[in-house]
């Protein structure tokens, strides 16, 4: 079971690829049209699926594949083609390094910042995290119980407190301590944009005034279960602060994988973790082959 992700958060795409598949003895127009449905409804869009139809047509006729059950095999490259953002895939490497975690509430940016923790302490890494969601009520109680859970330091203000100070102090900490990462988990309050553009403005103000020579990286947090509405998330967030890459979580439950493809497709961005459970330890480093395979493949078990 690749990623360690449950079967039916694909299964049910894996099903139509298979019916559409081997239902048909050959490959001609009423099978591509069958494929190009059965990708649209895994919440891949429209464009996306385009794309994807397109390239399968142009390596159907270059390739001169006959075989319906070849097809799978390209879609998969096609996808993985399209998933691969190379060696943006990966986290800087750069020390100190500062992580911002952004994304809606509920989305799982507040495990997702003790996983990393988690992750890195276990890499041999001093940690330390941000409570920089001062808006969600008991936000700060629960990175607190998960920075004792894990093992690492937090800085935290009183709910309603300026999110910047809480980085401006926790900067300061992180520095006097020789922090090599700084996780800090801030607010999601999508439906008031301009106020969640103008905090993440001034938080990156301030480390960029405070701790110019740390490395930076801006993780938009999305849950996978969410389908459309992810994509949607992408756009507002991309729009409001330069987003270095996604964690897609909840992959643990059942959804539909394709949404991950259109987030790549449309706006670029590599994905460089998944979530996949509740526990410290559920979090993995994305790989656009393994994924690719197991949005279509049977052997994911």
């Amino acid at each position: 079971m690749a990623f360690g992700i449950k079967k039916s958060f694909f299964g049910r795409l894996q099903e139509k690829i298979e019916d559409v598949l081997f239902m048909r003895p050959e490959i001609d127009e009423e099978m591509l049209d069958a494929l190009e449905e059965a990708l649209i409804t895994s919440d891949m869009g429209m464009d996306t699926t385009m794309r994807v139809v397109a390239e399968l047509r142009s390596a159907i006729k270059t390739e001169r594949l006959s075989d319906p059950a070849r097809v799978k095999d390209r879609i998969v490259k096609i996808v993985e083609g399209i998933l691969d953002k190379g060696e943006r895939h990966r986290v800087s490497a750069a020390r100190p390094l500062i992580v911002m975690l952004i994304g809606v509430n509920g989305g799982g940016k507040t495990t997702t910042t003790a996983k990393l923790a988690h992750l890195y302490v276990k890499q041999g890494e001093s940690v330390l995290l941000a409570a920089a969601d001062t808006f969600r009520a008991a936000a700060g109680e629960q990175l607190e119980v998960w920075a004792k859970r894990v093992g690492v330091g937090l800085v935290r203000h009183k709910d309603g407190a300026d999110p910047a100070a809480v980085i401006y102090d926790a900067i300061l900490s992180a520095k006097a301590k020789r922090v090599d990462v700084l996780l800090c988990d801030t607010a999601g309050r999508l439906q008031t944009k301009k106020n969640l553009m103008a905090e993440l403005a001034k938080m990156n103000r301030v480390i960029e005034r405070e701790f110019p020579e740390a490395a930076r990286e801006i993780l938009l947090v999305l849950d996978a279960t969410t389908g459309k509405n992810a994509v949607s998330q992408a756009g507002e967030f991309n729009g409001a602060a330069e987003i270095s890459g996604i964690v897609l979580t909840k992959l643990d439950g059942t959804a539909k994988g394709g949404v991950v493809v259109t987030i790549a497709d449309a706006f670029d961005l590599p994905v460089k973790f998944i979530g996949i459970g509740e526990k410290p330890e559920d979090i993995a480093v994305f790989d656009p082959a393994e994924f690719a395979a197991s949005i279509f493949m049977e052997n994911n078990e």
